[in-house]
Protein backbone atom coordinates (compact mmCIF):
# COMPACT_ATOMS: atom_id res chain seq x y z
CA UNK A 1 0.00 0.00 0.00
CA UNK A 2 1.53 3.56 -0.87
CA UNK A 3 1.23 6.89 1.63
CA UNK A 4 1.48 9.07 -1.05
CA UNK A 5 -0.18 9.00 -4.53
CA UNK A 6 2.01 7.25 -7.21
CA UNK A 7 2.38 10.76 -9.54
CA UNK A 8 3.65 12.78 -6.35
CA UNK A 9 6.28 9.97 -5.48
CA UNK A 10 6.94 9.48 -9.11
CA UNK A 11 7.78 12.96 -9.77
CA UNK A 12 10.16 13.24 -6.36
CA UNK A 13 12.06 10.21 -7.70
CA UNK A 14 12.89 11.67 -10.76
CA UNK A 15 14.22 14.60 -9.06
CA UNK A 16 16.22 12.91 -6.70
CA UNK A 17 17.80 10.85 -9.82
CA UNK A 18 18.32 13.94 -11.53
CA UNK A 19 19.97 15.72 -8.36
CA UNK A 20 22.40 12.70 -7.86
CA UNK A 21 23.87 13.24 -11.46
CA UNK A 22 24.77 17.19 -10.21
CA UNK A 23 25.73 17.03 -6.50
CA UNK A 24 27.19 15.29 -3.56
CA UNK A 25 25.47 14.70 -0.78
CA UNK A 26 24.05 11.78 1.77
CA UNK A 27 20.66 10.79 1.59
CA UNK A 28 18.31 10.80 4.70
CA UNK A 29 14.45 10.62 5.43
CA UNK A 30 11.83 8.45 3.95
CA UNK A 31 13.44 7.92 0.22
CA UNK A 32 16.29 6.62 2.16
CA UNK A 33 14.71 4.17 4.11
CA UNK A 34 12.82 2.69 1.03
CA UNK A 35 16.15 2.28 -0.41
CA UNK A 36 16.73 -0.60 2.29
CA UNK A 37 13.10 -1.51 2.62
CA UNK A 38 11.45 -0.92 -0.34
CA UNK A 39 8.13 -0.56 1.81
CA UNK A 40 6.66 3.26 1.08
CA UNK A 41 7.99 5.33 -1.16
CA UNK A 42 8.38 9.47 -0.06
CA UNK A 43 7.75 12.35 -1.85
CA UNK A 44 10.07 15.03 0.19
CA UNK A 45 13.40 14.87 -0.77
CA UNK A 46 16.27 15.11 2.95
CA UNK A 47 19.81 15.80 2.50
CA UNK A 48 22.97 16.33 4.24
CA UNK A 49 25.32 18.04 1.95
CA UNK A 50 28.63 20.34 2.52
CA UNK A 51 28.26 24.25 2.37
CA UNK A 52 29.93 24.37 -1.12
CA UNK A 53 27.19 21.88 -2.58
CA UNK A 54 24.46 24.40 -1.14
CA UNK A 55 26.04 27.09 -2.94
CA UNK A 56 25.82 25.35 -6.20
CA UNK A 57 22.18 24.21 -5.74
CA UNK A 58 21.10 28.10 -5.23
CA UNK A 59 22.09 28.43 -9.17
CA UNK A 60 19.25 25.93 -9.80
CA UNK A 61 16.94 26.43 -6.87
CA UNK A 62 15.46 29.05 -4.31
CA UNK A 63 17.25 27.88 -1.10
CA UNK A 64 15.94 29.67 2.08
CA UNK A 65 17.54 29.34 5.83
CA UNK A 66 15.10 27.90 8.27
CA UNK A 67 16.70 29.11 11.54
CA UNK A 68 14.22 27.22 14.21
CA UNK A 69 15.09 24.02 12.46
CA UNK A 70 18.66 24.91 11.56
CA UNK A 71 17.66 23.69 7.96
CA UNK A 72 18.12 25.16 4.80
CA UNK A 73 15.31 24.08 2.14
CA UNK A 74 15.30 24.54 -1.38
CA UNK A 75 12.41 24.52 -3.94
CA UNK A 76 11.78 24.70 -7.89
CA UNK A 77 8.44 23.57 -9.61
CA UNK A 78 7.15 21.53 -6.47
CA UNK A 79 9.68 20.00 -5.82
CA UNK A 80 10.61 20.20 -2.16
CA UNK A 81 14.29 19.46 -0.41
CA UNK A 82 15.47 19.79 3.49
CA UNK A 83 18.61 20.43 3.49
CA UNK A 84 20.96 20.01 6.79
CA UNK A 85 24.71 21.03 6.77
CA UNK A 86 27.34 19.50 8.77
CA UNK A 87 28.17 21.97 12.23
CA UNK A 88 24.73 23.40 11.75
CA UNK A 89 22.14 21.15 11.53
CA UNK A 90 20.86 18.30 13.64
CA UNK A 91 18.42 16.14 12.20
CA UNK A 92 18.50 13.49 15.12
CA UNK A 93 22.47 13.35 15.67
CA UNK A 94 25.08 16.12 14.33
CA UNK A 95 24.73 16.11 10.55
CA UNK A 96 28.92 15.94 10.60
CA UNK A 97 28.55 12.52 12.19
CA UNK A 98 26.12 11.05 10.00
CA UNK A 99 29.25 10.91 7.22
CA UNK A 100 30.89 8.38 9.29
CA UNK A 101 28.29 5.85 9.39
CA UNK A 102 26.94 5.56 6.03
CA UNK A 103 26.51 2.52 2.87
CA UNK A 104 26.21 2.82 -0.59
CA UNK A 105 22.75 1.73 -1.64
CA UNK A 106 21.51 2.24 -5.89
CA UNK A 107 24.13 5.06 -6.35
CA UNK A 108 23.15 6.46 -3.16
CA UNK A 109 25.26 7.41 0.13
CA UNK A 110 22.81 6.86 3.04
CA UNK A 111 23.43 6.60 6.50
CA UNK A 112 23.28 2.72 8.24
CA UNK A 113 20.36 2.25 8.67
CA UNK A 114 20.47 2.13 12.52
CA UNK A 115 21.69 5.63 12.19
CA UNK A 116 18.99 5.98 10.00
CA UNK A 117 16.51 4.99 12.53
CA UNK A 118 18.05 7.38 15.20
CA UNK A 119 16.95 10.20 12.61
CA UNK A 120 13.33 8.94 12.10
CA UNK A 121 13.13 8.86 15.82
CA UNK A 122 14.03 12.39 16.09
CA UNK A 123 11.03 12.81 13.13
CA UNK A 124 8.51 11.04 14.62
CA UNK A 125 8.98 13.26 17.87
CA UNK A 126 8.95 16.39 16.61
CA UNK A 127 5.28 15.60 14.66
CA UNK A 128 3.58 12.29 15.41
CA UNK A 129 0.42 13.78 15.65
CA UNK A 130 0.64 14.68 11.97
CA UNK A 131 0.17 12.90 8.43
CA UNK A 132 4.15 13.03 8.35
CA UNK A 133 4.09 11.46 12.10
CA UNK A 134 2.27 9.11 10.78
CA UNK A 135 4.63 8.05 8.31
CA UNK A 136 7.35 8.54 10.35
CA UNK A 137 6.56 5.76 12.18
CA UNK A 138 5.94 3.63 9.63
CA UNK A 139 8.84 4.10 8.13
CA UNK A 140 10.71 3.41 11.54
CA UNK A 141 8.89 0.41 11.88
CA UNK A 142 9.79 -0.29 8.51
CA UNK A 143 13.10 -0.34 9.58
CA UNK A 144 13.05 -2.07 12.60
CA UNK A 145 11.51 -5.38 10.93
CA UNK A 146 14.71 -5.75 8.66
CA UNK A 147 16.18 -9.02 9.69
CA UNK A 148 19.44 -7.73 9.39
CA UNK A 149 18.70 -4.89 11.71
CA UNK A 150 21.58 -4.87 14.14
CA UNK A 151 20.27 -4.09 17.59
CA UNK A 152 23.08 -4.19 19.65
CA UNK A 153 24.51 -1.20 17.12
CA UNK A 154 21.08 0.64 17.39
CA UNK A 155 21.56 0.72 21.56
CA UNK A 156 25.23 1.62 21.55
CA UNK A 157 24.69 4.41 18.84
CA UNK A 158 21.65 5.29 21.13
CA UNK A 159 24.19 5.37 24.53
CA UNK A 160 26.95 7.43 22.39
CA UNK A 161 24.63 10.27 21.25
CA UNK A 162 22.76 10.75 24.35
CA UNK A 163 19.13 9.63 23.20
CA UNK A 164 17.93 6.84 25.68
CA UNK A 165 15.19 8.92 26.69
CA UNK A 166 13.88 9.43 22.93
CA UNK A 167 14.55 6.06 22.59
CA UNK A 168 11.97 5.24 25.57
CA UNK A 169 9.56 8.05 24.05
CA UNK A 170 9.15 6.02 20.54
CA UNK A 171 9.10 2.65 22.42
CA UNK A 172 5.99 4.11 23.90
CA UNK A 173 4.61 5.30 21.08
CA UNK A 174 5.24 1.68 19.23
CA UNK A 175 3.51 -0.15 22.56
CA UNK A 176 0.26 2.18 21.83
CA UNK A 177 0.42 1.23 18.05
CA UNK A 178 -1.97 -1.66 17.08
CA UNK A 179 -1.56 -1.86 13.37
CA UNK A 180 0.16 -0.10 10.80
CA UNK A 181 -2.12 -0.52 7.74
CA UNK A 182 0.14 1.73 4.73
CA UNK A 183 2.62 -1.68 6.02
CA UNK A 184 0.10 -4.85 5.85
CA UNK A 185 0.71 -5.23 9.46
CA UNK A 186 -3.04 -6.13 10.94
CA UNK A 187 -3.12 -6.02 15.01
CA UNK A 188 -2.03 -9.90 15.36
CA UNK A 189 1.42 -8.98 13.20
CA UNK A 190 1.95 -5.95 14.73
CA UNK A 191 1.51 -7.48 18.31
CA UNK A 192 4.12 -10.21 17.44
CA UNK A 193 6.15 -7.71 15.73
CA UNK A 194 5.86 -4.83 18.49
CA UNK A 195 7.52 -7.63 21.01
CA UNK A 196 10.32 -8.02 19.04
CA UNK A 197 11.07 -4.65 18.56
CA UNK A 198 10.78 -3.19 22.21
CA UNK A 199 13.52 -6.54 22.97
CA UNK A 200 15.96 -5.00 20.64
CA UNK A 201 15.08 -1.52 22.14
CA UNK A 202 15.24 -2.34 25.71
CA UNK A 203 17.84 -5.11 26.08
CA UNK A 204 20.15 -4.52 28.76
CA UNK A 205 23.13 -6.21 27.68
CA UNK A 206 25.36 -4.37 26.12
Amino acid sequence: MNFYHNLITTKSWQALINLKKKYQFILIGGWAVFLYTKALKSKDIDLVIEFGELEKLRNEFVVSKNERIKKYEARREGTEIDIYLPFYSNPGIPAEEIKNFTNLIEGFKVPKKEVLALLKQAALLDRQNSLKGKKDLADLVSLFRLNDFNWQQYRLLTSRFQLRKQAKKVAEIIKKTTRINELGLNVHQMARLKQKILAGMEAKND
